[in-house]
């Protein structure tokens, strides 16, 4: 007797809640995954099996994201101000496009960080695009505007539009400082002029306005690096109170940033002074082997976590532990997880960097690929992955957030227009 199915929406919860405000978002930065994949490099897991398609396999049980982000540079093609090439250097807005497309259908939350720069922005580095430093203040607020508004737009279209937005890359000290070299750049230090700081706040404003504009429901961040400085953290997140922005970002790497205690008070400062806003660690990452050596700048954290792929798990292990002790915390992403030393040479990476979660030798995922799902809930959803899916009209999805090609024709449970349903059979 042939069997129907039908469709019974049940209330296995009270509402389902796309990408809600207490969603746990896990995953990493894999803005280099595309140029990887683009030069034919091969992935394996853990057992040597070769994975057919690696953003399919961290959304799969086994790994358990469900939140992927990716670097945007202005003008890459100009590479580094002091002539330096870098091949990792290499996402334009077509390169964005063409992975958020990916990253969308597969379900993912996507988290997109402006640079706002032709090369990498950092504390150190904030230099203004080459096509924009003849700009004057008033001009370079109308261009921060109608660039992130453009860029974001082309996203949209493309159908992958940005759940979270960085509107710029670690600027602890401002952003847009000015040309390369320049003997007057406009950074933002503790004692700096306020014309500087009130520069920087007018940058961020403009950016934030346009991603209104185009994204009202993605959230905004704020992304800076002194999480081993818990009261500078704190005086420059209040100093930027009047600018709008949902989600404090914090990169920390342990061996620049100091160990957990220090993440942990950097934490509980942001939860007592500025309550109303989130913690996303939106870049974090441990050596598994050639840890440079001990300096004034760098910090052996290889007692607590031996320099191996199990002690970089250990690493993830005890982060994930500490995150879980605060409450103001909902988001955690692995910087570089898809490194694998099978591509070319000065094509995709200049140089190992040996912090991500694939064997440079092996090209084997390390087990701290799988440990960092452990930060969800544990009633997330299948594996731990979490209940999420991008709101997209009509479309089924999976437990696990995987987009399905048409309706699902196997009885189970999915999510479907914001709700969890049910397919069974009628006989």
């Amino acid at each position: 007797m042939k069997t129907k199915l039908h469709l019974l929406i049940v209330a296995l919860a009270a509402s389902f809640s796309v990408h809600a405000q207490n969603t746990i978002y896990v995953g990493g930065d894999i803005s280099q995954l595309q140029s990887y994949e683009d030069n034919n490099v091969a992935y394996y897991d853990q057992q040597g099996k070769k994975i057919d398609d690696v953003l399919k396999y961290m959304k799969s049980e086994a790994v358990g994201w469900n939140a992927l982000r990716v670097r945007l540079f202005v003008n890459p093609t100009k590479q580094h101000p002091n002539g330096a090439a870098d091949p990792q250097v290499c996402q334009d807005i077509d390169y964005v496009v063409r992975l958020a497309k990916r990253i969308k259908a597969e379900g993912f939350a996507f988290m997109l960080d402006f640079h706002y720069s032709d090369t990498w922005a950092d504390p150190s580095n904030q230099w203004t695009p080459a096509a924009w430093k003849a700009l004057n203040d008033n001009d370079l607020y109308e261009r921060i505007y109608s660039y992130t508004k453009e860029c974001l737009e082309k996203l949209v279209e493309a159908g992958a539009t940005p759940d979270f937005i960085q509107t710029g890359n670690e600027i602890s000290y401002g952003m847009l400082w000015g040309a390369y070299g320049s003997s007057s750049l406009k950074q933002c230090f503790s004692a700096s002029a306020e014309a500087n700081w009130t520069r920087f706040k007018t940058l961020l404003s403009q950016a934030a306005k346009a991603c209104r504009e185009v994204c009202p429901q993605a959230k905004i961040i704020i992304h800076t690096e002194r999480a081993g400085k818990p009261q500078y953290t704190v005086d420059l997140y209040k100093r930027l109170a009047a600018v709008d922005y949902d989600v404090i970002g914090l990169s920390y790497y342990p061996f620049w940033h100091g160990g957990l205690a220090t993440l942990g008070n950097t934490l509980n400062m942001l939860a007592q002074n500025l309550p109303e806003k989130t913690v996303q660690i939106v870049e974090t990452a441990y050596y598994y082997q050639y840890q440079p050596a001990a300096s004034s700048s760098f910090t052996d954290f290889s007692s607590v976590w031996a320099v191996s792929p199990d002690g970089q798990a250990a690493f993830a292990s005890s982060l994930i532990d500490e995150l879980k002790n605060h409450t103001n915390v909902n988001g955690l992403y692995w910087w570089f997880p898809e490194e694998n030393g099978n591509g070319p040479r000065n094509v995709v990476l200049k140089d190992w960097v040996n912090r991500g979660l694939w064997n440079n030798t092996t090209h084997r995922a390390h087990p701290g690929l799988y440990v960092l799902k452990d930060y969800l809930p544990a009633d997330a959803g299948i594996g731990g992955s979490q209940l999420s899916a991008p709101d997209a009209p009509g479309a089924w999805y999976n437990l696990n957030g995987q987009r399905l090609s048409e309706q699902p024709a196997k009885s189970g449970i999915y999510l479907h227009e914001g709700r969890k349903v049910i397919i069974r059979p009628i006989r």
